[in-house]
């Protein structure tokens, strides 16, 4: 079979037939009967091409959208289904997919018909129109062309885009420990002297954005801000600006000023003529402050003072400041000295701003560093400078402690008129000139090695002492043992005197009783030699007397001469005397040995003791014996 005859089959033909018919038989519809077919995730979007006879022929001046047939985009979108009369040279039928809007994320509506917005509008009120499904009862109920107020949240929605274009936006999220600080977009103008509008209720955090525009609500800052969350909030007509919320730490307190609000009544009292202290809520200084903690303000509506209400130091030296940063304008001070000296110091100043005062300083300086530059830095500064000129500077170096004390008690007088109380004044570095200051230190250097030099010889004192402490406690063994023998002698020296005294006293005793035996044996004895003296005396009396009665009876028989003679002789025999020495010695030429012996004189001599002799013997005296008792 040739390919002709293949294309010309019935088989062929009828194939081809068949396919035809599937693949145009919406087209064959679609002109014989004006059917069309809507997907079920589509919409047809109709366009009219021209009107018939009897027909509306033309749309009204302004108007983009037929609402009554007229040619043109049709207000009616076709939903799925099966439609049939829309001819295919009268009608334009294109299919639009459904609009979707994402979690998150909300759709902002632009109408491209409607009635025209009121002068200063930027937004269309809202109309009743199914969430702009209903494009004919959104152009029949006077909805207005532009960007409209309403918009819509997560889901799908069957919008006629031929009138309404969708946007899609993010939802607003404010995270925690932030403040959403609201500007709006549109509504009534704010009136003459106001900075934000007047609070509107119902609009549930200007999600409803309608409501606060049917309510009157103002264009522009707002005083009401949103906390932390997520917010459907239509970007045109409202804009946030996301800050952090107010923080009063520990140790301050927030003083408010208000910059909104009914005039409120001064509550500072007469006295006070620096400023209004009103109530909270009320435009000014509000009485009462924020106590530690974190607060959703509008820093363009209310501005928060941090006020330190522990003791606050300021310090005016270049080289040091502290944490809060008060003081970092405030520098050494200069000053002149009566004597011509130019000199710098140093000094802190510690203050305390009761809580109770603090709106009135706020109230009069507007913020601390204003009360710093205006008030302490020039009192105290001036003071000092006024102090030294009535002092050289070795009188105010060394007079530093009292004035520190007269410039804490004057400076005290000055900030209790401006609700401030002084802590303290505190001196500093004094940096005085550096000619008088090597004076100085010379000086000093001079005095402290004489102090060096008396207490290196009291320490070499100290040292000999530490020696001798040493020595005497190393010998403390010795002299423990020295003392403990002393103790034992003494102890022994006093048992010693005891004994001794008891020994005396017994022998005091004993003496006692043996004088009065001796006595008693004297008497006795004394009374014994008596008789026996008496007795031996007459014995010895009667031998001398017979003795010399016998001597005179010799002497008168023998002679004197013989006699004498006779006795020599005889004691010489007694008593072995030798009358021949050994060495002879002669008396001379006609004299015996016995002459030579004896001499003339011895022999005097001997007879002269025995005439003693026997005189003696003839007078012995016996004399009596008396009894002393």
């Amino acid at each position: 079979m040739d390919y002709l005859s293949y294309l010309t089959s019935p088989w062929t033909i009828g194939i081809a037939s068949f396919l035809f018919v599937l693949f145009t038989w919406k087209w064959i519809l679609r002109v014989l009967c004006g059917m069309v077919l809507i997907p079920e995730d589509k919409i047809g979007l109709v366009t009219k091409k021209f009107v018939l006879f009897g027909e509306n022929k033309s749309l009204p001046d302004g108007r983009i959208i037929a609402l009554n047939g007229e040619a043109g985009y049709q207000a009616d979108a076709l939903a799925p289904g099966l439609y049939f009369g829309y001819w295919i040279w009268q009608y334009d039928i294109s299919m639009q997919g459904f609009t979707k809007i994402p979690q998150g994320q909300l759709g902002l509506v632009i109408a491209k018909d409607g009635n025209e917005l009121p002068a200063g509008s930027i937004l269309a009120n809202a109309v009743e129109c199914d969430n702009f499904q209903d494009a004919r009862k959104f152009l029949t109920t006077g909805g207005k062309k532009g960007k409209q107020v309403s918009y819509i949240n997560t889901g799908v929605y069957r919008i006629n885009t031929l009138l309404f274009d969708v946007l899609p936006a993010e939802i607003e999220t404010i995270e925690d420990g932030q403040v959403g600080v609201i500007t709006t977009l549109d509504g009534v103008p704010l009136q003459h002297g106001q900075i934000a509008g007047k609070d509107v209720p119902g609009h549930n955090n200007f999600q409803n954005f309608d409501v606060f525009l049917k309510d009157g609500g103002q264009r522009g800052l707002q005083t009401q801000v949103v906390l932390a969350g997520s917010y459907a909030i239509n970007p045109w007509a409202v804009k946030i600006e996301k800050v952090p919320m107010t923080e009063v730490g520990i140790g301050n307190v927030g003083i408010v000023i208000s910059y909104v609000g009914d005039e409120g009544i001064d509550t500072s009292g007469s006295e006070f003529k620096h400023g209004n202290i009103v109530q909270r809520g009320q435009k000014g200084v509000w009485r009462d402050p924020l106590d530690p903690g974190k607060y959703p303000i509008n820093p363009y509506t209310h501005k928060i003072q941090v006020v330190p209400t522990t003791n606050l130091v300021l310090n005016w030296a270049d080289a040091r400041t502290e944490s809060h940063n008060l003081d970092k304008n405030l520098s050494t001070i200069t000053v002149r000295s009566k004597d011509g000296f130019q000199f710098n110091l140093d000094v802190s100043q510690i203050i305390h701003i009761p809580s109770t005062e603090a709106p009135k300083v706020i109230a009069r300086f507007g913020s601390i560093q204003n009360l710093v530059s205006q008030v302490l830095e020039p009192t105290i500064g001036n003071y000092f400078r006024n102090s030294a000129q009535d002092s050289d500077v070795i009188a105010f170096l060394s007079s530093r402690k009292e004035r520190q004390d007269a410039a804490k008690g004057r400076i005290s007088e000055v900030l209790r008129e401006y609700n401030v109380s002084a802590v303290d004044t505190l001196i500093g570095d004094i940096t005085p000139p550096g000619d008088l200051m090597k004076t100085l230190t010379d000086r000093k250097i001079a005095s402290e090695e004489e102090k060096t030099y008396e207490t290196q010889m009291n320490a070499q004192k100290v040292k000999q002492t530490l020696e001798k402490e040493t020595a005497l406690a190393n010998k403390q063994k010795e002299i423990v043992d020295a003392q403990q023998s002393v103790q034992i002698a003494e102890r022994r020296a006093e048992a010693s005197v005891k004994e001794a005294e008891g020994k005396a006293q017994s022998v005091k005793l004993n003496a006692g009783a043996e004088a009065e035996a001796t006595k008693l044996r004297a008497e006795a004895k004394a009374y014994e030699t008596e008789q026996v003296g008496k007795a031996e005396a007459t014995k010895i009396e009667s031998i001398g007397n017979a003795t010399a009665e016998a001597y005179r009876k010799q002497v008168d028989a023998m002679g004197s001469d013989n006699f004498s003679k006779f006795k020599i002789t005889e004691e010489i025999g007694k008593n072995g005397i030798k009358i021949i020495p050994e060495i002879l010695i002669t008396g001379g030429e006609n004299g015996g040995p016995i002459s030579g012996l004896l001499g003339l004189e011895l022999l005097k001599k001997i007879q002269s003791d025995n005439a003693t002799e026997a005189k003696t013997e003839a007078k012995v005296e016996v004399k009596p014996v008396t009894d002393k008792k």
